[in-house]
């Protein structure tokens, strides 16, 4: 059965810069534990399959300048949650792919194989400075490292074979040592050896995660396309597909009425403290019921959404008791269920070792 899929992004209160005003606790809750905790756990509790968490070395724009690195949110809520797949945001410029392998295969243990990556470029020479790294100044040039960096790690998340690791305590023998692999990697701005310094993740390989236009499609298990309108997007996902993408799944923005104020009057609201940059994507701004028609009408040409919530605490709770449901009502989506995958949620099979052969 092919499944809808639905994820939501969780980083900070929300897509609009005023978002903050309208959060369900002080502004100085947002950077604790508990908040992170708390709307992972209702994500999950609402059925949706993946939650994102935005990152950068960079402070965020708007209102709110802080976060916490996007691995140790989703490595903190792994032990809290048990369906819900966890999708941090790590970059591919400057960052050691090595280190991006090590601690995206420990997000995968530590959450029973729910591990997830959004692999992204980034722009800002500024990043250089704090990673010490000289600028990656052209779009070329970062789109070579973010090709590299994909292929360096998922290259080190096989460099240990499934059976590598023996635990023979009688005879004191732990590894097969011709189960490990150099992966040998020489690029233009890095090379690594290996192996890696984690066994191979529970699933192998975590999914990655690419948007559009800056991942090879090839290279994605999901690729994130945008666009303003439902034919846009569905544009992109075919481009997608033709060029190799295995899951398509749209990037759509939602601000739904809520009991006091219409979508229309919390965008007014916020917009008087300072209006948002345009994210390029579809906005659904209405009723909840009309926001799952046209979700239905995506699942027709896509496999899933990845909705970005103009308010987290006032939005996502609408999410969980009006838009899933209607979506599983019409048989699209269906609820993870414990000690499975995110792979598996995806419908995607656990990859083979692309060293074992050479064993």
């Amino acid at each position: 059965m092919t499944v809808f899929a639905v994820g939501i992004e969780l980083d900070g209160e929300g897509t609009h810069p005023a978002a903050w005003r309208r959060s369900s606790h002080r502004p100085d809750q947002l950077l604790t534990g508990k908040t992170v905790r708390d709307r992972v756990a209702a994500a999950e509790n609402a059925g949706f399959t993946f939650a994102t968490f935005d990152d950068s070395i960079l402070p965020p724009s708007g209102d709110v300048v802080g976060r916490i690195d996007a691995v140790s949110r989703a490595s903190y809520v792994a032990a809290t949650t048990s369906t819900i797949g966890l999708v941090p945001v790590v970059g591919t410029t400057y960052a050691e792919p090595f280190d991006t392998s090590s601690q995206l295969a420990t997000l995968d243990y530590s959450s029973r194989g729910r591990g997830g990556w959004l692999a992204v470029p980034v722009e800002d020479e500024a990043a250089a400075k704090a990673w010490g790294r000289a600028p990656v100044a052209t779009e070329s040039a970062r789109q070579q490292e973010q090709r590299d960096s994909v292929t360096v790690v998922t290259d080190l998340w096989d460099s240990w074979e499934d059976d590598a690791v023996v635990r023979d305590y009688l005879s004191g023998r732990f590894l097969e040592r011709d189960r490990l692999h150099y992966v040998n990697f020489e690029g233009d701005t890095f090379s690594v050896k290996g192996p890696a310094i984690v066994p191979r993740p529970p699933q192998g390989q975590l999914v990655v995660f690419g948007r559009y236009g800056e991942i090879d499609p090839r290279q994605a298990d999901v690729v994130l396309v945008s666009g303003d309108s439902v034919e846009a997007v569905t544009q992109s996902a075919a481009k997608a597909r033709d060029e190799g993408a295995s899951l398509v799944v749209a990037e759509v923005d939602v601000a739904f009425d809520t009991p006091n104020l219409s979508a229309a009057q919390r965008l007014i609201e916020l917009n008087s403290h300072g209006k948002a940059v345009d994210s390029g994507r579809l906005l659904l701004a209405a009723d909840p019921g009309e926001a799952a028609v046209v979700l239905r009408e995506l699942a027709g040409h896509l496999d899933g959404v990845h909705v970005h919530a103009l308010v987290i605490d006032e939005d996502l709770p609408v999410l969980a008791k009006f838009v899933l449901p209607a979506l599983s009502k019409a048989g699209l989506t269906r609820r993870p269920v414990p000690g499975s995958t995110l792979r598996g949620n995806l419908g995607l099979q656990r990859p083979a070792n692309r060293f074992a052969h050479s064993s």
